[in-house]
């Protein structure tokens, strides 16, 4: 099957003197996403070669810690959808789940 469309998404981030990301822009023109800005992000990439994942995880140094807790809780559920999406792992999926519940309840977030 030939490739009939390809899609970009590019990060930008700004660095300070030390390399430390002070900014962080991302687009994604098919999802009418231009230059919009974030203070935190997580990439993770398959290796399907080495079979291992490779990651990218950058925060600006104003990422308040109290929005680090709730981007993680959120990433977490998020990636358990994924998981049941990808695997039907239904039984896995349920543990996932409530380990996202345990997180949200020991770091008091409001869901």
């Amino acid at each position: 099957m030939a490739v009939a469309h390809t899609s970009e998404i590019t990060l930008k981030v700004g660095l300070d003197e030390n390399r430390v990301p002070e900014e962080l822009y991302w687009s994604a023109e098919d999802g009418g996403i231009d230059n919009e800005a974030a203070k935190a992000m997580m990439l993770s990439v398959w290796d399907s070669k080495n079979q291992e994942s490779l990651k990218i995880d950058l925060w600006t140094k104003d990422m308040p810690v109290d929005e680090m807790k709730t981007f993680f809780h959120q990433t977490l559920v998020t990636m358990t959808d994924t998981f049941m999406k990808a695997t039907q792992d239904e039984k896995m999926t349920a543990t996932m789940k409530d380990f996202c519940d345990y997180f949200a309840e020991k770091l008091e977030l409001k869901q």
